[in-house]
């Protein structure tokens, strides 16, 4: 009966470690295959695999006569306001989720226009918000009386369209004049490295500086890093900023993130409102939030900027020009807002697919040889605003592909990353050495059995 149990033992020992090797091949494989193609694509926006271009294409197919916009919603699941019965059955046959409303495009996009085309009135703000069906107008706490007054008029005009609100806070741009860092008007933040094809150039916020503004990567302007060659304020809100080597160096598609850490941007899109975003910063780090409307308009004390994109992430005066992005996709760059990180506020950024159409650029890629900065580059690409980030090492939120070519770390930590082939080969190694241990325990019972038969034939 012992005999009997000891040869079922080695039987599932056996068939146990053969499983091993089948599986720790299959893990090899697929980690190889894996390591081979990296994710670099500019996937949709949202992390929901795509949900805010299916919302945005139900949209553009029922027309806005019959749509009020769409987001994304708690579940992941794309939303498509929509105002009549047709409209709502076509997009549940999408898979969308449809949410009746009282006010088309039209009517919202007609209240917005009365808004522009009446007097401009520094700190005020106003977008569509989707969900509740109404353009919003915020203004904060230097609105005259009497402005608030004529403001108010305006919205009764439409019809019930418009709602306002007042707020604590200032809507100010986000440069800090305080400090000499950055350029000769005060300090910003990087954004994104981007090229023309023969220069590589720093995406930034259009108010940091007019064309001709001189920038440096030290306090002391000991290091100058460039020039800026093209601008956008009011209006629009973005800058180029041309590196005095003409090349960004290496890490040029990587945004720091604070902590020696970054982020590896694959391609650019617009956000969805709903989306989880992240902003880095030179002043704050980084910080994360949620889209809440799009094609805001801001009414600065220097000038109206429209288009933007308004989000809850908190921003503070030096972070202007920092990069918004969300899943290693770039979003936008930082213009203003109100309110601060310790109490949390409202940021509006100009959408980095506008800035780049008119800029005629494009995302900067990796450099060729990471070890040649080329054309003697005077700083090493600093693409984003975190401070003490410039050599970034390690993935952070928002990333979809790790950020440097190689893994640190322990030869432990090495071998049980999942991203590599590591565990695989764990695996097979130990289900080897289950099958040479059950082999030579085997052996070894065969020939102390065969010893006590000799003794006791031979006696």
């Amino acid at each position: 009966m012992r005999h009997a149990r000891r040869r079922v033992v080695r039987r599932v020992t056996r068939l146990a470690a053969i499983g091993g090797l089948l599986l720790g091949g299959a893990m090899v494989t697929q980690a190889a295959m894996a390591s081979g193609t990296p994710p670099v694509s500019a996937a949709a926006p949202g992390s929901a695999g795509g949900t805010g271009s299916t919302g945005a294409a139900l949209v553009a197919r029922l027309g806005t006569a019959r749509t009020a916009g769409d987001w994304i919603g708690a579940d992941g699941r794309a939303v498509v306001a929509v105002t009549d019965g047709a409209a709502a059955r076509e997009v549940r046959r999408a898979g969308a989720e449809a949410r009746p409303v009282a006010h088309s495009m039209n009517e919202l996009r007609s209240a917005t226009a009365a808004l522009r085309a009446a007097p401009r009135v520094p700190g005020t703000a106003w977008a569509v918000d989707y969900r509740a069906n109404r353009v919003v107008v915020r203004a904060d706490r230097t609105l005259s009386a009497g402005d608030w007054s004529r403001l108010t008029g305006v919205a009764e005009r439409s019809g019930g369209v418009v709602r306002m609100e007042r707020m604590r806070g200032t809507f100010t741009t986000r440069l800090n004049g305080a400090l000499s860092i950055g350029s000769a008007g005060g300090r910003c933040s990087a954004g994104f490295n981007v090229t023309d094809g023969r220069s590589d150039f720093i995406l930034t916020a259009g108010h940091c500086g007019p064309a001709g503004s001189v920038w440096f990567a030290d306090g002391q302007g000991g290091r100058r890093l460039g020039t800026t060659v093209d601008s956008a304020f009011p209006g629009d809100d973005f800058s180029l900023v041309r590196y005095a080597g003409g090349t960004a160096g290496a890490g040029a598609d990587i945004v720091a993130v604070g902590g020696g850490k970054g982020v590896r941007i694959n391609g650019a899109a617009d956000p969805a409102v709903g989306q989880r975003v992240f902003r880095s910063g030179s002043t704050s780090g980084l910080h994360e939030g949620r889209v809440t409307a799009l094609d805001a308009t801001v009414n600065y004390p220097e000038g109206t900027v429209t288009g933007l994109v308004e989000t809850t992430v908190c921003a503070e005066p030096g972070d202007s020009g920092g990069p918004l992005f969300s899943e290693g996709v770039a979003l936008g760059v930082t213009s203003g807002g109100s309110g601060d990180c310790a109490t949390g506020g409202t940021t509006f950024f100009e959408p980095v697919t506008r800035a780049l159409s008119a800029l005629g650029v494009r995302l900067a890629a990796p450099a060729r040889n990471a070890g040649d900065p080329g054309g003697g580059s005077s700083s090493p690409a600093p693409s984003a605003g975190a401070s003490g980030a410039s050599a970034p090492g390690a993935a952070s939120p928002g990333s979809s592909a790790p950020v440097t070519g190689a893994r640190g770390g322990t030869l432990l930590a090495r071998l049980t990353d999942t991203r590599t082939v590591g565990p695989g080969l764990l695996v097979v190694a130990g289900s080897l050495l289950a099958l040479v241990a059950t082999r030579y325990i085997r052996a070894e019972r065969d020939r102390t059995a065969y010893r006590r038969h000799y003794s006791a034939t031979w006696g």
